[in-house]
């Protein structure tokens, strides 16, 4: 049963709290699947859920929009994608991504739309909408 959690953020540091604390329920081969248009925050609420599992204090975390994966060595490895440029699932089957699914990290993956269809059935989703300047709807569905 899918368990949906709607959250209002005033500000940049709300949504990144947002992922530290989604961060404490995330386990090796969690995949998130991230929607929502251009400055929603999906990256800003990735951030957060880096910060929380990283013991650095000074780890960048910027949207791998040309390279389609960046990689954080945390305490549990974070794969984070960027499908802005992926048309479909096959240019993903393409690059060889669908592995990241069964490893022992967990994947972040950003304009998720383009590979909806492929996506486990155990993937958390969060639904981003940008209201204005600083207010982000977050919604969380947890397929459980």
């Amino acid at each position: 049963m899918a368990k949906i959690e709607k959250i209002i953020t005033s500000s940049s540091e709300e949504t990144i709290k947002v992922g530290m604390d989604l961060s404490k329920n995330l386990r090796k081969g969690s995949i998130v699947a991230f929607l929502g248009d251009l400055g929603s925050g999906k990256t800003t609420f990735i951030k957060g859920v880096v910060k929380a599992l990283s013991e650095k204090k000074d780890i960048n975390v910027n949207s791998p929009t040309f390279v389609y994966l960046n990689i954080y060595d945390v305490k549990i490895p974070i794969y984070h994608f960027d499908l802005y440029r992926i048309k479909d699932k096959n240019e993903f089957y393409s690059h060889g991504f669908e592995e990241y699914f069964s490893s022992n990290g967990i994947c972040l993956i950003e304009w998720s739309e383009n590979i909806l269809d492929i996506l486990p059935k155990n993937t958390i989703f969060i639904k981003m909408t940008h209201e204005n300047e600083q207010v982000r709807e977050i919604e969380i569905t947890n397929a459980f």
